[in-house]
């Protein structure tokens, strides 16, 4: 990939407009988790020291093209002033007079956060008068929002039309480790994917099977394959109508010679509460009037044993239904021994999508992988083979 690196451009002196994700957790106008303002640390502070003039371009929640009070950026302010330790400014618009003047009043070295882009209609419709307006304001644009770059927006796609367009740090990271995982991988590579449904990650199951040695399928998904194979799955949630599809996927991960593996026993119960009466079962074996919700304990010891002939793994979704007890066993005891294998730098580990890092986190095995991915959306398409327009405006 010819990612064009921020490094590569003269910033000194230069309007550097960074497109961030501040899209933060808040509740009563504070910031609950800063996690994706430490995020734009690595750029906002290399910018400062090359000596640009630094000016923040960030969506916060949906206002849809309406300017909305409690979607306003103003609250990310203070906390942000207080991890570069300086001053940031603030323009109550991202276009127009006031941020022209906002953007002339900065020094070098200068930070400069611009109200939401998505208080303007032109941002989500990538119109390109709107993003000739936010073009105005720079010389050079860098895109450090990976979370945002499956969209084709206004600030993260439209405005590299008009400017020389650059990579950030973040971005430049979550590239670099995804490439890694998928696209230049040490194997054998093995992927978990788990989830509820079939039906929304059929191309990513497509993809996988094609780039991968070995994947292995949890979650309710895998009661749809193992419906497709013949197996009674009970009450479990499965897509009956999506068997067809699964029994396509099998045939692809033969033709690729990928490996496909499957839950060979499962945590079953009457009904999906926290703590009810279980069994666990073989794959052939669920009771009638039962539903599985777990992977069970030979399933993860033989997953485990496999985990051992790989050097890369990528994983995404949960391999049970992780938020009710005890249903969250094989999800933490498969995370932990990954956590434990990267940690001893045996495994390349790669993770993303929403309940994927909530599972790591709930196992505590987050910061022992190589990488975790927040990016939820756009994780999961790059993942999927798709382009992303984002990081198509920054690569050759």
């Amino acid at each position: 990939m010819g990612l064009r690196r921020i490094e590569d451009a003269d910033v000194k002196d230069k309007r550097v407009l960074v497109r961030v994700d501040f899209n933060v957790p808040m509740k009563d106008g504070v910031v609950t988790d800063a996690t994706r303002l430490m995020a734009a640390m690595p750029t906002i502070s290399y910018l400062k020291s090359a000596g640009a003039k630094i000016v923040l371009l960030a969506h916060f929640g949906r206002p849809k093209g309406q300017r909305v009070a409690n979607a306003s950026l103003m609250p990310v302010v203070a906390p942000l002033a207080d991890m570069i330790a300086a001053p940031v400014e603030f323009a109550e618009d991202c276009i127009g007079p006031v941020a022209e003047a906002a953007v002339e009043a900065l020094k070098p070295g200068g930070v400069l956060l611009l109200e939401n882009t998505r208080f303007h209609a032109g941002e989500e419709k990538n119109d390109p008068e709107f993003a000739a307006a936010l073009a105005k304001l720079g010389d050079i644009y860098v895109n450090d929002a990976f979370s945002a770059a499956h969209r084709a927006h206004g600030s993260t796609a439209g405005v590299a039309a008009y400017l020389p367009a650059y990579a950030g740090h973040a971005l430049q990271r979550e590239l670099d480790h995804l490439s890694q995982a998928l696209k230049d991988p040490r194997r054998p590579v093995i992927a978990l994917v788990g989830g509820a449904k079939v039906s929304t990650k059929i191309d990513l199951l497509e993809n996988l099977v094609s780039k991968v040695d070995r994947l292995f399928v949890g979650g309710a998904m895998a009661n749809t394959f193992l419906a497709a194979q013949g197996h009674d799955v009970g009450k479990s949630l499965y897509e009956a109508e999506f068997a067809d599809t699964a029994r396509a996927i099998l045939e692809a991960a033969r033709k690729h010679g990928c490996e496909m593996i499957l839950p060979v026993d499962l945590v079953c119960a009457r009904e999906f509460a926290a703590n009810p009466d279980t069994v666990t079962v073989p794959v052939d074996d669920i009771p009638a009037g039962m539903m599985a919700l777990d992977c069970g304990p030979a399933t993860v010891d033989a997953l485990a044993d496999t985990i051992d002939t790989c050097r890369t793994l990528i994983w995404n979704g949960p391999l049970g239904a992780f938020e009710t007890p005890p249903f969250n066993t094989s999800t933490v005891e498969v995370a932990k021994y990954v956590g434990q294998r990267a940690r001893a730098n045996k495994l390349i580990a790669v993770a993303g999508g929403g309940d994927t890092v909530a599972a790591l986190n709930q196992a505590g095995a987050a910061g022992d992988f190589t990488f975790v991915s927040t990016a939820g959306g756009a994780f999961l398409e790059w993942m999927e083979g798709k382009a992303l327009p984002g990081v198509e405006a920054v690569t050759d």
